[in-house]
């Protein structure tokens, strides 16, 4: 697939992840399915390795590889599933839009990929004052949606580190090998953390549950995952980054729209903020070359 094909596929993927985990975890509990998507995926992805024979490598990097985004996906989605019980699903996509402000500092300090410009820093700023207006739109939110909302920063923070990790090792497997490697790291962690905190197989799942779980198994964790590891290998974390800088306005969109999810007015502003910090730390120094001619 061409990079720009998967760059558009990761979005839209991404795009409707938020709504689907919402909708997973309807009746049966957020633990039971995070781990069933996660568990779909590694039959899935084992499924496909064995149809096209595509080999597991299972040298010194692609295992550091396995164990890097094993780590960084199970607190990333462990976070999100939990949070997702708190805040709606446009809030999940607009704090994951501050992921490529995380990853570029941590490129910069353990990539040496990039240095701090001015219109790096302003578009960290604006980012910064997009958060605080979402935890400020928060506030009107139900009981437990700042603690969501902080969860929710931490998975944003888990995912970009590990975007950089996984960069810094420099694994040239297969991209859906990879994804199964991972998977089957995290896919234990899930389970240790379904038995703990519920334990127990729900009687009777939903069609929307069920639906959203199949989904999110095969799109979000293999499609998606799998195309994401691929721009990995072929782009600077910094640009893969810019991925969400289109999909928190289409999952608030979609959240509105499909589950009648209230977007207070400091979130729209507070997306907006972080959508125009993504910008000029990507297209800042540019956009003033471009003015100046």
């Amino acid at each position: 697939m061409s990079l720009p094909a998967a760059f558009v596929s990761v979005i839209l993927i991404w795009s409707t992840t938020p709504l689907a985990i919402k909708w997973s975890a309807l009746g049966i509990g957020f633990s039971f399915a995070v781990f069933s998507r996660m568990a779909i995926g590694v039959l899935l992805c084992a499924v496909l390795l064995a149809m096209f024979r595509i080999p597991f490598p299972l040298h010194r990097k692609a295992l550091l590889a396995y164990v890097a985004g094993g780590l960084s996906m199970f607190a990333a989605m462990a976070l999100t599933y939990w949070s997702s019980q708190f805040v709606s699903s446009g809030m999940i996509a607009v704090l994951f839009g501050l992921s490529p402000l995380i990853t570029s500092l941590g490129a910069m300090v353990w990539l040496k990929e990039e240095s701090l410009t001015p219109y790096k820093l302003a578009g960290m700023l604006f980012g910064v004052l997009g958060l605080l207006l979402v935890f400020r739109g928060g506030l009107g939110l139900p009981e437990g949606s700042v603690v969501g909302l902080f969860a929710l920063f931490m998975a944003v923070v888990a995912q970009s580190l590990g975007l950089v990790w996984l960069k810094r090792i420099d694994d040239d497997s297969p991209p859906l090998a990879t994804t199964l490697g991972i998977l089957v790291v995290a896919l234990p962690l899930f389970f240790a953390a379904w038995w703990t905190i519920d334990g127990h197989v729900p009687n009777a799942v939903s069609e929307r549950s069920a639906v959203a779980t199949l989904y999110l198994g095969t799109f979000g964790s293999v499609l998606g995952f799998a195309l994401y590891y691929y721009l990995i290998k072929h782009m600077e974390a910094g640009r893969i980054a810019l991925i969400t800088l289109v999909t928190p306005v289409l999952a608030l969109l979609l959240g509105h729209g499909l589950n009648d999810e209230a977007v207070l007015p400091q979130v729209w502003l507070g997306t907006a903020s972080i959508v125009l910090g993504l910008c000029l730390h990507r297209w800042g120094g540019q956009w003033v070359k471009l003015m100046l001619r």
